[in-house]
């Protein structure tokens, strides 16, 4: 075996024309055998890296216009009625009928309910005759002040008639002093009199109260009473029934986020959906940004109010609207999709460093060069974009500066894009 390996290297140095005996002879084989493996390298690099020649790259475009662009703040929020009302009792005790239920539509003053009034009846009673009693003891005491009066008179003539010797000045003090008693008990009965007209209009207060009223022309949302249930006003007056003023006009309250509250303002339009009427638009208008902040999760919002037309009435208290809220309206505008700003054209596409697309370069790449630490972004830089048009079928650079957006399309403010030109939006490979 030895000897025929032999052999066949002998054969080969004798068709190179190589010695094995020399040094130089091992230097050029290695050498050819490098070659061989870069010309393969370079073979498989120009045959795979650079791809199928009829998988051709093509691009999807579309025409810049002018139109009109709005820009909207999205949010979402509740429906609630413009005066809402929470009727409740003062007074405690039993319930005896409930004349108001779910949805009936009440006048003002119209009976919600009645309580048990027994109690509150014989309070008044009592207070009557307190009060009767009082006046009665007003009058007696009139008659005694009258009394002492006369006999006060009936001692000063006489001692005027005896020259001053009869009755004696004693008497006439005594008099006199009856007469000042008198007059305090009347004051003190008059007192009485007017604590137990007090006292009765307290007990007819508390009786009228057994009664609920109406405050307000509107609708019954809520009831939360049943006849013979007990109802304790301790602290607090329970609530009864739950009122909407006027549901033909209502009030969307929205949380707008801190991002986008500076842009929200008095008197600005919007538009909402509610998931009972996915189809159908309903229109609003703010009456108030509250300054108030609402803090949920970490996330700071502000309790924004909106005017709401409900002459329909298909709009309920307690729907979850979904609103746009028209923050801007810019008509004529140049617009550009947002799908053109969003392009990112293909690595294979990119200009490359030079010598990068050569045998060499694709089989020793340059390293990287160090990154540059980049700089912080400007509100500037924010309005700073870049689209892509197509040059003889390459694609070419163009910056632009842009304004509002409403999500597909965004409104160009300056660069070099211009109505009618064609920009890229996406890219199409030929093929697939």
């Amino acid at each position: 075996m030895n000897s025929i390996n032999k052999e066949n290297n002998s054969d080969i140095n004798q068709t190179l024309n190589i010695s094995t005996k020399t040094g130089r002879s091992k230097h050029l084989i290695r050498w050819i055998v490098w070659l061989l493996i870069a010309i393969v390298a370079a073979f498989t690099v120009i045959k795979f890296g650079t791809g199928n020649s009829s998988d051709k790259m093509e691009y999807k475009t579309e025409t810049i216009q002018r139109g009109d662009l709005i820009v909207s703040v999205v949010t979402t929020g509740t429906l609630q009625p413009t005066n809402q009302v929470e009727v409740g009792s003062e007074l405690s005790g039993i319930v005896r009928t409930v004349e108001a239920d779910y949805n009936n539509i009440v006048k003002v003053g119209q009976i919600l309910a009645r309580l048990d009034t027994s109690r509150l009846e014989a309070q008044v009673q009592q207070s009557n005759a307190s009060l009767e009693a009082a006046i009665a003891k007003v009058r007696q005491v009139q008659a005694t002040v009258k009394e002492a009066g006369n006999s006060l008179d009936q001692l000063k003539r006489a001692r005027e008639l005896s020259g001053n010797r009869l009755p004696s000045q004693r008497d006439i003090d005594a008099a006199e002093a009856a007469l000042e008693r008198s007059l305090a008990d009347e004051t003190a009965a008059r007192a009485s009199v007017s604590q137990a007209e007090a006292n009765l209009r307290i007990v007819q207060t508390d009786l009228s109260k057994a009664v609920i009223y109406s405050p307000i022309k509107g609708i019954v949302l809520k009831r939360s009473v049943e006849p013979g249930q007990t109802v304790a006003a301790s602290l607090q007056a329970p609530v009864l029934f739950t009122l909407a003023e006027d549901l033909t006009k209502m009030e969307l309250r929205v949380d707008v986020d801190e991002a986008d509250v500076d842009k929200v303002k008095k008197d600005q339009k919007a538009t909402f959906t509610v998931d009972g009427y996915p189809d159908r638009i309903f229109t609003a208008q703010i009456v108030q940004v509250r300054y108030g902040s609402k803090i949920v999760s970490g996330v700071v919002t502000y309790e924004t109010i909106l005017n709401v037309d409900n002459s329909d009435l298909s709009l309920r208290p307690g729907m979850t609207a979904t609103a746009s809220i028209v923050i801007n309206k810019i008509d004529n505008s140049v617009l550009i999709p947002n799908a053109a700003l969003r392009f990112t054209p293909p690595a294979k596409d990119k200009e490359t460093a030079p010598g990068s697309s050569s045998i060499i370069g694709k089989l020793f790449p340059r390293p990287r060069h160090p990154q540059t630490k980049q700089k912080k972004e400007t509100k500037a830089d924010r309005k700073k974009a870049r689209a892509w048009t197509l040059k003889d079928g390459q694609l070419s650079e163009v910056s632009v500066m842009i304004g509002g957006s409403d999500g597909i399309v965004t409104e160009v403010t300056g660069g070099g894009i211009e109505p009618g030109m064609k920009v890229v939006i996406d890219t199409i490979r030929s093929g697939q």
